[in-house]
């Protein structure tokens, strides 16, 4: 009987050491970069880079977009462990450059290479859960690992405004590396679940076509990219909107989504193992469409608060769900390749609703309700999808 590739976890067992390490250790990964984030346009108008604003989020997503076949491949090939210890270590020594790299062109291009810790460490992260846990709850643990890679996102951007706030720039960036190095500590216990592995070689940098996508998760991807040009959309619109409307407070509504989308992503992730990936996801595009067309009919405070929560709970139920259903339909021997193509699909969404939305948008509010109703149609785009492809699926088996 030929030998397992990947070491599987008992059945039925979930709440595991190993499972908590990585939990803790997407915490503290996620943190160690976001923190970073509220701060440096500050550090890059102090430095004389106020034009390049822009270029913050925009080259670190760049390198991570670029970096994804690689981790996908490398994931599938050396092992899970060395890919989060090389993202997260990537996050560890880009702490310690900040201080040195002193001049604008300097910054640019460490943003650029910081880039490289989202590009890897997610990809290897994801995989190595879908090994640990049964297959039956795979949305449970993909929620709840989830729920640890978001509070690290929630919590990350307030503690380093504190920190900046009482000590320096130069205090924030060493406690990024420290925050960093606690989480490769935690990476450093686990034990990897590739058992076949092969020894990096230069050979394995080389990527062709076959490395780039898996076509069987392509699915996934289309709904994953629908989905989350939406969020680049909010990501760059969202602050002035809220201003538009009332409030002081730019963050609040990001405040509201991060809450809506923990509080329901540990029962969404249960519920897509129960009643299947397709109808959670269905309704959490359902929410999606529904909170997209609230926030830019109603320029209210408690229109966008409510349109806040919706989409953070459409997210909260959409995210778990497709990271499962794309394990469901992976290769289990190239399970690396199919979470890359999926973040692939999901950082060109961002990045495409990015760019496009702060092209059309101009500084002129009334362009925000049209931009955010086109994203409401791309979810609804998703959902006719999944319908289409379901209806087609039936067709196909019943004859019908």
């Amino acid at each position: 009987m030929k030998r397992s590739s990947i070491r599987l976890s008992k059945k039925g067992t979930i709440y595991t050491p190993r499972f908590a390490l990585i939990c803790l250790s997407s915490l503290f990964f996620s943190a160690s970069y976001n923190m970073l984030i509220p701060e440096l346009p500050a550090y890059l108008s102090q430095m004389g880079g106020a034009p390049y604003i822009g270029l913050i989020i925009a080259l670190f997503t760049l390198t991570a977009g670029i970096s994804r076949p690689f981790s996908g491949k490398l994931t599938d090939t050396i092992g899970r462990k060395p890919v989060m210890i090389f993202g997260a270590l990537v996050c560890l020594i880009s702490g310690f450059l900040y201080p040195i790299l002193t001049s604008v062109s300097g910054f640019l291009i460490l943003r650029l290479f910081h880039g490289f810790s989202t590009g890897f460490n997610p990809t290897a992260t994801a995989t190595y859960v879908a090994d640990i846990v049964p297959k039956e709850r795979w949305g449970e643990a993909l929620g709840i690992q989830g729920i640890s890679f978001s509070t690290g996102l929630a919590l990350g951007p307030a503690l380093g405004s504190l920190i900046k706030l009482h000590f320096s720039f130069d205090v924030l960036f060493y406690s990024s590396s420290i925050i960093a190095m606690i989480s490769l500590l935690f990476i450093a216990n686990l034990k990897e679940t590739l058992v076949q592995k092969q020894r990096f070689e230069r050979k394995l940098l080389k990527i062709s076509k076959t490395d780039i996508i898996a076509p069987e998760v392509l699915p996934a991807a289309i709904v994953t990219f629908l989905t989350y040009v939406a969020f680049g959309v909010i990501l760059t619109l969202i602050p002035d909107w809220s201003e538009h409307v009332g409030f002081v407070n730019k963050g609040t509504f990001f405040i509201v989504f991060t809450v809506a989308s923990l509080l329901v992503r540990f029962v969404a992730g249960k519920m897509s193992d129960q009643y299947g990936r397709i109808r959670v996801i269905h309704v959490g595009l359902v929410l999606l469409v529904v909170s997209l067309f609230l926030i830019g009919y109603r320029d209210t405070t408690r229109g966008l608060l409510t349109g806040a929560a919706l989409y953070g709970l459409a997210m909260g139920i959409i995210s778990p769900a497709v990271n499962a259903w794309t394990i469901d339909m992976s290769h289990p021997r190239y399970r690396g390749k199919a979470m890359a193509t999926m973040y692939i699909a999901l950082e060109s969404g961002i990045g495409l609703g990015a760019l496009f939305s702060g092209w059309y948008y101009r500084e002129t509010l009334a362009h925000v309700p049209h931009v955010l109703y086109a994203c409401g149609v791309l979810a609804l785009l998703a959902l006719l999808y999944m319908g289409w492809r379901h209806y087609k699926k039936v067709d196909r088996t019943t004859g019908l």
